[in-house]
């Protein structure tokens, strides 16, 4: 055992000597005491020394639970499966051969663009292409709001303690000291607020390359994205804009319906629940639904400044101090790359908005604001999720011409996009037929032009990190959870030994539980059969963490740990989604899809907290839509649970209420 690992304590280290030391006097004279005395001491090192690595372990697990990333590396570290997990960048990559690469992208980029682009056109014409019919904001948004010493606590305890490279101090000192040193934070702050004006060292941002899959090769440039990390208090700065920015689109009502990237309540899961609802009901009627996946290339890195500031100003309402500390957030801004603890030389970034940072991806929702007109007026659905957008139209089989709405709407899209200095990666789009066999098989010669390029339709897609395939049944995507859920199973049974039983559960949840959860409510409705190799993957996760044998019944473990079992699982989140949705706390394209019982006379259950289901005709397709499983789940609630009063004992009484369902209490 290595005396430099980190476990190996000044405890661990003199019991070691003592059992050489007891060792060699054994060795010299064979003396059965002598042998007792060594493997008395040899037992108690070993005990010490499983001890010690488990403490450590535990509380660097404890610490880094809400980190994935962190755990994945130390599991991995302690697998010897490092390099599969973390790979490091090679030390023949420089900085400044980073910084390159990333600014020539994006200069390659816009030069494709501009040649695109017609002759004698100013950005502000480009800028003012088919936006009639943006709604003008009735209020404006004209100073930000100084902040006060409570609000900042709040916004500085909230915030991550990730040190930037440019920090003076680390940010964890930043959160300790803040009694003490809040004060000249808040005077710094406001006046950034009040003068519209953001201090030079606050828009310099430190690039970090992250390898964009772990099982892409760590020594190719182009399998790099650049991530921008920013000095603690700008990201406090930004949070301030943020809140009062975010207050202002919420009361003009200025957010795109079908947008639910970096807004509260929405996530990838209600967007996949309302594009399968969507399909799902059109495939209940017969028809065929074409989706297609938009991709974009370094869509955050080519956003045109001075577009952005007019949309800002005449679509968002944004003026006087306001506009002018947006402008100065977003002009003279500074990069460079640092990798390997060698850092490259400065550079202005003279486009884009910065990822990594907090207001980045706010910016980039309102730049994008006026596509969702562009698609409503060609009668087609759509949703996004920040620089992800699937278009999708549901036609007949017999359709003469089912491509002709789709055609002109991704025309009109491409128009919009190059006059806004985005490129859409025509090599990642994606295009897929859904449907049941005999509907969608018309449609399977079917060609999509997209500017110069023609996707062939293909018989599964990754979408927001779900496999769709063509039959709406989503086994590909079952499987592929399973595959990467025994993969991380195996490594946690063969270090399972040195870990506690809670460390262990704390890892069980972040790379098993996660994965069985992760948009599992788009499985309600799914036949027992597609959910059996997810159950089995829980039971496998359940038996490593109890030590329960392979031919021991697995449904009393499960029911003393208090694991609810998948079918279960898919019902708590459906159920927690409803009721999130009639508190207005999901979605407003969720909240569209149920509707509470009304009846036309007086009756007992008019008060009941009832929905209305509606008529489907196929159990396969109707029957596994939100809008069918939603209310019919819903009403099988007993009424206490349904008349929680927060979402939190919404939560208690649905697990309690589930829990005895699924191992039959009373």
């Amino acid at each position: 055992m290595s005396q430099n690992a980190p476990w190996f304590n000044t405890q661990t280290r003199a019991l070691k000597l003592e059992t050489r030391r007891l060792e060699r006097a054994w060795r010299s004279t064979h003396n059965d005491s002598h042998y007792v005395l060594w493997r008395n001491s040899f037992d108690n090192y070993k005990r010490a020394l499983k001890h010690a690595k488990t403490t450590y372990y535990s509380e660097l697990i404890d610490k880094n639970k809400s980190n994935p990333r962190f755990l994945f590396s130390t599991v991995a570290r302690l697998t010897e499966s490092q390099n599969v997990i973390n790979p490091k960048i090679p030390l023949s990559l420089r900085s400044n051969d980073f910084l390159t690469f990333f600014n020539d992208k994006i200069d390659k980029i816009r030069d494709k663009i501009n040649h695109l682009l017609p002759p004698h056109m100013t950005k502000m014409q480009f800028s003012m292409n088919n936006l009639d019919t943006m709604v003008t904001p009735i209020l404006q948004l004209n100073e930000f709001n100084p902040l006060n010493l409570p609000e900042l606590r709040s916004l500085v305890s909230a915030a991550k303690s990730t040190t930037c490279q440019l920090d003076p101090i680390p940010a964890r000192l930043v959160k300790e000291s803040l009694p003490q040193i809040g004060h000249i934070i808040l005077q710094q702050i406001n006046m950034s607020l009040l003068s519209g004006c953001v201090p030079e060292a606050f828009k310099i941002a430190v690039i970090k390359p992250l390898l964009k899959k772990p099982s892409l090769d760590a020594g190719t440039l182009a399998n790099y994205r650049p991530i921008s990390n920013l000095p603690f208090i700008s990201k406090i700065l930004e949070k301030a804009v943020a809140s009062q920015l975010c207050d202002h689109l919420h009361d003009n009502n200025l957010f795109e319906k079908f947008q639910s990237g970096f807004r509260t309540h929405h996530s990838t899961e209600t967007a996949l629940l309302r594009v399968q609802n969507d399909v799902l009901v059109a495939s209940d009627k017969g028809l065929a639904s074409i989706l297609v996946l938009l991709d974009l290339s370094a869509a955050f890195d080519t956003i045109d400044r001075e577009i952005l500031l007019h949309r800002l100003e005449k679509d968002v309402g944004i003026k006087g101090s306001a506009l002018a500390w947006f402008k100065s957030y977003l002009s003279n801004r500074f990069q460079f790359v640092n990798v390997n603890e060698e850092s490259s030389i400065l550079t202005k970034v003279n486009y884009g908005v910065p990822q990594g940072s907090v207001l980045g991806p706010i910016l980039f929702t309102l730049y994008m604001l006026p596509l969702g007109n562009i698609i409503r007026k060609h009668n087609i659905n759509f949703h996004c999720y920040a620089d992800d957008t699937q278009l999708y139209v549901s036609v007949r089989p017999d359709d003469p011409n089912p491509l002709i709405k789709i055609q002109d709407c991704l025309r009109d899209i491409l128009t919009w996009m190059t006059q806004n200095f985005l490129m859409l990666n025509t090599e990642k789009t994606e295009v897929i037929v859904l449907g049941p066999k005999h509907i969608r098989a018309p449609l399977s010669n079917l060609t999509i032009t997209i500017g110069s390029s023609t996707p062939v339709p293909c018989g599964k897609a990754r979408n927001l990190g779900v496999l769709f395939d063509q039959d709406l049944s989503l086994q590909k995507h079952i499987n592929q959870t399973c595959r990467t859920a025994f993969y991380h199973l195996r490594n946690i049974k063969s270090i399972r030994k040195m870990l506690s039983r809670p460390d262990s559960e704390k890892l069980i949840h972040a790379f098993i539980t996660s994965r069985l959860d992760y948009c599992n409510s788009l499985l309600s409705g799914c036949p027992n059969k597609s959910l059996r190799s997810l159950q089995l993957v829980q039971n496998a996760a359940a038996r490593i963490l109890t030590g329960t044998r392979r031919r021991e019944h697995i449904t009393p473990v499960l029911a003393s740990i208090h694991w609810l079992p998948v079918k279960s699982r898919i019902d708590f989140k459906i159920l927690l989604i409803t009721y999130k949705a009639l508190n207005n706390q999901a979605p407003l394209y969720i909240c569209d899809l149920i509707t509470p019982y009304k009846p036309n006379r007086s009756l007992r259950s008019q008060n009941s907290n009832l929905l209305v289901i509606p008529k489907i005709n196929k159990n396969r397709t109707g029957g596994r839509t939100f809008s069918y499983q939603a209310p019919l789940l819903w009403n099988q609630l007993p009424l206490s649970v349904r008349e929680s009063d927060s979402v939190s004992s919404f939560k208690v009484r649905l697990k309690t209420h589930l829990y005895s369902i699924a191992y039959s209490l009373n």
